[in-house]
């Protein structure tokens, strides 16, 4: 009866240990990437500045002309009245001037 008792209880700690390499897993799989990214996405909000080439979520091309707390006016092409104002959220690379990338 006690061969019984001491494999069941084996068997739980081997279900416990199990468990913890999934969410280990799941940690080092999904949460640290996604932690990563946010801040990578943070820094590029950051650095962002008047006269900086951008490339939107959209796929389009612009200059930042103006900046305000959380959203930002970009130029597209030369036309001056292409001017429209988006979420900074919406930019997704930035290239700044003179850097010849």
């Amino acid at each position: 009866m006690s061969f019984l008792t001491a494999s069941g209880g084996m068997s739980a700690g081997i279900m416990i240990v199990y468990i913890i390499a999934i969410v280990a897993m799941m940690y080092f799989l999904m949460i640290r990437p996604q932690k990563k990214q946010k801040q990578k996405q943070a820094e590029l909000m950051a650095s962002m500045a008047i006269g900086d080439s951008v490339l939107t979520t959209s796929g389009f091309y612009g200059v930042i002309i103006d900046i305000t707390d959380d959203t930002v006016i970009v130029e597209f092409g030369s036309n001056k009245n292409c001017r429209i104002p988006m979420q900074k959220e919406a930019i997704v690379q930035i290239e700044k001037p003179g850097s010849g990338e």
